[in-house]
């Protein structure tokens, strides 16, 4: 297993790296996703309606999320990749602490944007050290372990979500020292704040590995970053855009599961955030790594375009979940349709940075996966949520419809996928070619836009 001799880490120092990185992940996701169940105590004590609080829950963190991640992915490209993820953790951690004392709608808006800019350091520094780590072969399983903190992290917030609400029914309010009298939903965040701050001490365990591949460690004017991506547009479009359709799709129904089961079943929070959250964080973690397990085996066996195909094969497999999981006239059905669901939509995560990294150079990864990031994240968790409620609002004027607009905003944005991953397979074979001949090209001369990536 160990693979040394091609210059990378061994398989233990590689695999250690990607287990501290997936921790920093879920830690983050769950400070992203608490929110979906605490929207009715919050709601109360900062006296603020369904629209305010989907501004919490989505865009006022996503926009800060995908703007600072541009200019964190150049830094990770040329500074400390594990210095700039242990201040994100300190920055969003300390943020995430601030939630617990805000006191006015206002405090609480600025404590997210927080949360998310310090978020956007992790995800283009994380893949870039694991692109780093690992040969091109196993490059999609080790990102996709990675990705695993989505749905562990999302699973976990719903558990916590729904085991504080249990909480908050049978005691009440809670008096800390130096803080004095907080609510349980308070509660919650200063804990994970306090979480985040001891995490970075783990971070020391995880080391700075060669930076390899074509282009590694020259400094990319940015004006080349743009010419080398502009010379791959259709690829770039057709994998952003494709899968951000699947994240569309995954972030606009986590946001409402919950609240469907409520509307629609007569459940209650708590019920639904042990189950959704159980579902989440097993078959969400399953899929993302057979998704990355079944690329991997694909590049293998020849398939270069594997980690594109297996987010198209994923939206496919979707499909039918999505039309028909909101239509059961059973929670029971509902429930076990929603395990190959989430299964299905998670699958592409992994794949979807990993491809990145096999078509970029080196000293572009991060900036490239940051801007893959600002496209999923707001799309998928700017738009997604917002999209549903605005459907149930505006189109049905019902909130007992929530399950109609579940199934045509989450089908609509998994067909688009469909056809974007399928019209993206030719140009992203073209692409790696691309690179190969970029990287022949001789450096320096590749560095002034002389290359094949400038035509």
């Amino acid at each position: 297993m160990h693979n040394n001799n091609n210059g990378y880490p061994s398989s233990a120092r590689a695999w250690i790296t990607v287990t501290i990185l997936m921790v920093a992940y879920v830690l983050s996701f769950i400070d992203r996703q608490i929110l979906n169940l605490l929207v009715a105590p919050i709601r109360r004590d900062l006296v603020i309606s369904d629209t305010q609080m989907s501004l919490l829950m989505g865009l006022s963190f996503a926009l800060f999320y995908t703007v600072c991640g541009i200019p964190l992915g150049r830094l990770a490209d040329t500074r400390s990749r594990r210095g700039l993820i242990a201040l994100g953790v300190l920055f969003w951690s300390a943020a995430t602490a601030a939630c617990g004392m805000a006191r006015s709608y206002v405090q609480f808006l600025f404590c997210r944007i927080g949360v998310g800019v310090g978020e956007a350091a992790l995800s283009p520094a994380a893949y870039s050290l694991i692109a780093d780590s690992f040969p091109a072969e196993r490059r999609a399983t080790a990102i996709s372990v990675y990705s695993m903190g989505v749905y562990l992290g999302s699973g976990i917030a719903f558990l916590l979500g729904g085991l504080v609400i249990r909480f908050a029914s049978a005691q009440g309010d809670v008096v800390l020292p130096l803080l004095g009298e907080v609510r349980p939903w308070q509660l919650i965040f200063l804990v994970l704040g306090a979480a985040g701050v001891l995490f970075t001490l783990l971070l020391l365990a995880v080391r700075e590995p060669a930076r390899r591949g074509v282009g590694a460690g020259v400094a990319v004017p940015l004006a080349e970053v743009g010419r080398y991506i502009r010379s791959n547009r259709r690829t770039v479009l057709c994998h952003n855009l494709g899968f951000a359709g699947l994240s569309f799709a995954g972030y606009g129904s986590a946001a409402w599961v919950p609240t469907f089961f409520i509307r629609t079943y007569g459940w209650d929070a708590g019920q639904v955030g042990i189950v959704y959250g159980s579902i989440v964080a097993v078959f969400g973690c399953l899929g993302i790594v057979f998704g990355g397990r079944l690329a991997d085996w694909m590049a293998r066996h020849g398939r270069r375009d594997a980690n594109m195909r297996v987010g198209l094969y994923a939206a496919v497999a979707a499909l039918p979940c999505v039309l028909l999981f909101p239509l059961m006239d059973e929670a029971l059905w509902a429930v076990l349709l929603m395990a190959p669901t989430v299964f299905c939509l998670s699958m592409p995560f992994g794949v979807a940075p990993a491809a990145i990294q096999e078509i970029m150079p080196n000293a572009m990864r991060g900036q490239a996966s940051a801007i893959y990031l600002f496209v999923i994240t707001l799309v998928g968790l700017g738009i997604g949520p917002t999209a549903v409620a605005l459907v149930t609002d505006y189109v049905f004027a019902d909130d007992h419809a929530l399950r109609y607009s579940l199934l045509i905003v989450t089908s609509l944005a998994v067909c688009g996928s469909i056809l974007l991953l399928s019209k993206g397979l030719k140009p992203y074979r073209e692409s790696i070619e691309r690179l190969r001949q970029w990287s022949a090209a001789p450096k320096a001369e590749g560095l002034r836009g002389e290359s094949p990536a400038s035509v």
